[in-house]
């Protein structure tokens, strides 16, 4: 149940970054009125989803301007802290998307909402790192995960922006989503207050194991809040899916990043 509440990068990530995907860009092209399937298709049905429209939001430019000699380095300012983050060209986790702005700034501004201080907070897809480096700030055992190659720069961030401060010690973890989860996350030993997600969703061919590995992980109790920007059909079919399993809030909206903020939690019987 879904229901809505109150420089330069390789041509392929650059399109993206602007907004615009090969997805949208070839529907430009060719795709006539009646027949596209592209997501701003889609914009009308996600807001039939609940009777009420959800906070309208605009991402933040808490984006600072530095001078440097190094183009991968983005300095941000969240909860008084300035936040210097790495990316890297060489992988799509390794930059930072609108979803993690999204989320960052939610987290940072409804603190009373959902209260991080000394809760157990997994990201799944953390990237950059950024949304968990906001988690620790605010007080979280944070465990940020990630595929192996991403782990290396995800490391580095996580330990500059949080090696001097007086808060709870990250840590870092491989996550593969899908596989291994009994084995390297046992329940009886892992219990999370909330799940961190942003952007996991896009054109790939994990989408199921996505899924699996968020019902594998929240539990009763547990909040799992996604900001994702929709770009896919396939990104709106997640979302359909999700709906069918947990109840499902959409929190806020950013309509100029196209990013949607979900709340889903466990069906109780």
């Amino acid at each position: 149940m879904i229901s809505a509440q109150q420089p330069p990068f390789p041509n392929k990530i650059q399109k993206v970054m602007d907004g615009q995907t090969e997805e949208e860009e070839t529907c430009e092209e060719q795709c006539d009125s009646e027949n596209c399937t592209c997501s701003s298709k889609h914009a009308s049905s996600s807001a039939e989803l609940g009777s009420d429209s959800p906070v309208t939001l605009k991402i933040l430019q808490n984006w600072v301007p530095r001078i440097s000699p190094y183009f991968d380095k983005e300095h941000y300012t969240y909860v008084g802290h300035q936040i210097v983050i790495q990316e890297s060209i060489e992988h799509f986790g390794a930059v930072v998307w609108p979803g993690a702005l999204a989320l960052s700034q939610y987290l940072e501004s409804n603190q009373e909402q959902f209260n991080l201080k000394d809760k157990k907070v997994l990201e799944i897809g953390a990237g950059t790192g950024l949304v968990s480096i906001v988690a620790c700030i605010l007080g979280a055992y944070v465990t940020a995960t990630d595929l192996p190659e991403v782990l290396e720069n995800l490391s580095y961030n996580i330990s500059r922006n949080t090696q001097n401060m007086n808060m709870h010690k990250p840590e870092v973890r491989k996550l593969v989503w899908g596989e291994g989860l009994d084995e390297d996350f046992p329940v009886s030993t892992y219990h999370y207050d909330f799940i961190l997600a942003t952007d996991v969703v896009y054109h790939h061919a994990a989408l199921d194991q996505l899924l699996a590995t968020m019902v594998y992980f929240c539990k009763p109790g547990t909040v799992l809040l996604w900001a994702n920007k929709f770009r896919f059909t396939t990104d709106y079919e997640f979302l359909e899916k999700l709906g069918n399993i947990f109840n499902t809030t959409i929190l806020a909206e950013f309509p100029e990043s196209n990013v949607k903020l979900l709340k889903a939690t466990v069906r109780e019987n």
